[in-house]
């Protein structure tokens, strides 16, 4: 028997709950699973750990006042250089953070992945991180008796990624130049949820040639579901590109006083179908040219 692993959003939303340690794959303002953000955002799950290499996935979560803690290695737009939403959570003091090196940050999801309590690094040793974080250092065992800085395991309960095909057992394709740690994310995890643009019967029937870009195996995803142009608006490629007029729009509710609740119905729709109809539908954001950087 085949275990078939596809869920709606909001059943995978269902299976989250208020106070867990939540990991979103992508990175900045490329690949984020914007559907589930959404989902989440229409839900009632509040006081989240966020670990996340941020964009407006944790923007928006800040915003809507369902963060409780932020782990991160960087938060940015690209052509809007700092999260303006975060940075307006951050400055008020609304949230705890733990700010880490990016490959600190990847080093912690290893480690997790691995069933380590943590992984010894140099990345770190001479800065404040070690201080602000209250990391702790180990000696190396061997002759060279080298002091490291001990990250410690970002284990988290759920993780979600966005990918372009998954079939309904869990194996994944994610094509484009900037999968980075998506990998991390999902082996990290308790439970994987992966939305994709298209779920397709059967992975090795359908595109075989692109066996390549099935980036973690299918034993470490708990649940599909299909979200066509779920990315939106961050990007996807080669799929679409990330819609900058979105993203201004975005940036400039948040200057004061940047009431989020005078912006959230437009910004995160009714439901999917009515996010999309207020961007112009699939058509128009797969038509969004791809960055070029």
């Amino acid at each position: 028997m085949t275990l078939d692993k596809r869920m709606s959003s909001a059943e995978i939303v269902g299976r989250l709950s208020s106070g867990m340690t939540l990991g979103i794959g992508g990175w900045g303002p490329r690949r984020k699973p914007m559907a589930l953000v959404r989902e989440i955002l229409r839900s009632e799950l509040t006081d989240l750990t966020l670990v996340s290499y941020g964009g407006p996935d944790v923007g928006m979560l800040c915003a809507a006042g369902k963060v409780k803690k932020l782990i991160f290695a960087f938060f940015s737009l690209d052509a809007i250089p700092l999260e303006p939403w975060f940075r307006k959570s951050r400055e008020a003091g609304k949230i705890e953070v733990l700010e880490l090196d990016e490959g600190m940050f990847q080093w912690g999801l290893k480690a997790a992945a691995f069933n380590l309590p943590f992984l010894p690094t140099k990345v770190g040793l001479g800065t404040d991180l070690i201080e602000l974080g209250n990391l702790k250092t180990v000696r190396s065992p061997y002759d060279d008796g080298e002091v490291l800085v001990a990250m410690p395991a970002l284990k988290l309960d759920a993780s979600l990624i966005h990918v372009h095909r998954a079939d309904h057992r869990g194996n994944v394709q994610a094509l484009g130049p900037d999968t980075y740690y998506d990998e991390w994310f999902a082996k990290a995890a308790s439970e994987c949820f992966v939305s994709c643009e298209e779920v397709v019967p059967a992975m090795e029937d359908a595109y075989p040639d692109d066996v390549k870009a099935n980036t973690f195996e299918r034993c470490f995803v708990t649940g599909v579901t299909e979200a066509q142009v779920g990315a939106h608006p961050t990007s996807l490629p080669p799929a679409y590109g990330l819609d900058m007029d979105w993203f201004k729009k975005y940036a400039a509710a948040a200057k004061e006083p940047g009431d989020w609740s005078a912006v959230k119905d437009e910004l995160v729709g009714k439901n999917e179908d009515d996010y999309l109809a207020s961007v112009g539908g699939k058509e128009a954001v797969r038509d969004i040219p791809l960055p070029i950087y």
